[in-house]
């Protein structure tokens, strides 16, 4: 099983890089094909785009062929999109290698997560599905800092050239290590949608889109804020995005570790309220330094504190449609990264400046806090209905 965790992580370590790494060559991009900022950040706007149309299909034939089948053909699409927009020439080649490379990504989350529930010992899931998702927290640490630093130093598409190569190995960890497994679903096609049906998980795919969007909005322009706002020389941005990247890392692992003793929505409530507050100093305080790298680093580690908490929450509230479940809120995580985009893209199209991306990034990551809140009242008026019954 471990082998198989570790392939798993390879590959959503290849989904970091590819996600997350045009954030911090997003100047040397719009340099090279002579487009603007917010014109460059819309390519975080098409691989999410991707995520929304891809996740949903692959769910819905997954029991057509098996899981190893399947996982095979996605890192084959993830090396191909990302070829296509590494040898782009035009801002629609370059559009639709980031679609085709978005396309993927939620369901290889969902593929991965219904193999390990699987193949994993009764009460090690979730501890197993933390080790798939760990991979794209170490791509943020070390992945997206060394594309950084290629990009700087050579070239944007060699950073993705490097991701091309990266898929390539991922498909032959997947080839020997992936067991053959078929996920025969018990129920029909059209009760795997019984579970949206309740408000619950809506309400958790609204928190996790709002919640994802408003980090992203900030984020997604992290190199600007960091030159243009916070007084960073270019050359300083690897070790920020390390910095970030391990922010990531931490507020991963620190969520698991007190997911023993507090429930996933408190961490989640808890986790969005934080990123509130940092986001709103962020925009007072930004042009500091010091105040910059530790609130940024604060809202990268909230980004992924949250992701656990979320995820069982949606397989709590998706029975009988778990890979819907999945694959729905990797859909919501990525559509907040286009959300987020778009909005701090607004904000700098309006000519307010770098600094004021961050107010309808805090405003998004309240809006997420306010669904969990009102999911809180819907379940406990729920579990008062049942206990009178």
């Amino acid at each position: 099983m471990k082998k198989t965790i570790f392939s798993l992580a390879l590959a959503t370590f290849g989904l970091g890089m590819a996600e997350f790494g045009i954030m911090g060559v997003l100047t040397e991009l719009a340099a090279d094909m002579h487009i603007s900022i917010p014109a460059a950040g819309n390519m975080i706007s098409f691989y999410a785009f991707g995520v929304v149309i891809g996740a949903p299909v692959i769910a819905l034939f997954s029991s057509r062929f098996s899981l190893k089948s399947l996982l095979l053909f996605l890192v084959a699409l993830c090396a191909l999109g990302n070829a296509l927009f590494t040898f782009s020439s035009s801002y629609p080649m370059m559009a639709l290698g980031r679609l085709v490379s978005g396309f993927p990504h939620g369901a290889i989350f969902g593929v991965g997560g219904v193999i390990l529930s699987k193949i994993a010992p009764p009460g090690k899931v979730t501890m197993a599905v933390a080790g798939m998702i760990g991979g794209m927290t170490v791509a943020n640490l070390a992945g997206v800092p060394l594309g950084t630093w290629i990009g700087h130093a050579f070239s944007w598409r060699y950073t993705f050239l490097l991701i091309v190569a990266f898929n390539v190995l991922v498909f032959a960890s997947v080839l020997m290590w992936v067991p053959h497994i078929f996920d025969k679903a018990p129920t029909r096609l059209r009760e795997q949608f019984h579970f949206l049906r309740k408000p619950e998980p809506w309400l958790v795919f609204a928190a996790t889109m709002f919640g994802n969007a408003g980090v992203f909005a900030w984020f997604s322009f992290v190199k600007p804020f960091m030159t243009g706002i916070s007084g960073f020389s270019e050359s300083s941005m690897t070790a920020i995005m390390t910095l970030m990247g391990l922010g990531m890392v931490l507020g991963n692992m620190l969520s698991g570790r007190i997911s023993g003793r507090f429930s996933p929505l408190r961490i989640a409530i808890t986790t969005d309220l934080i990123i509130v507050l940092a986001l709103m100093l962020l925009f007072v305080f930004g042009h500091h330094s010091a105040a910059a790298l530790g609130l940024g680093f604060i809202c990268c580690a909230g980004l992924f504190a949250l992701s656990a908490p979320l995820q069982i929450m949606l397989l709590q509230n998706a029975k009988g449609g778990e890979m819907l479940g999945a694959a729905g809120g990797q859909m919501a995580f990525n559509l907040g990264s286009a959300v987020g985009a778009w909005c701090g893209g607004l904000m700098i199209t309006l000519n307010l400046g770098y600094s004021y991306v961050t107010l309808p990034a805090a405003l998004l990551s309240f809006s997420a806090m306010s669904c969990l809140l009102y999911y809180g009242v819907v379940k406990g008026k729920r579990a008062v209905g049942h206990a009178q019954a």
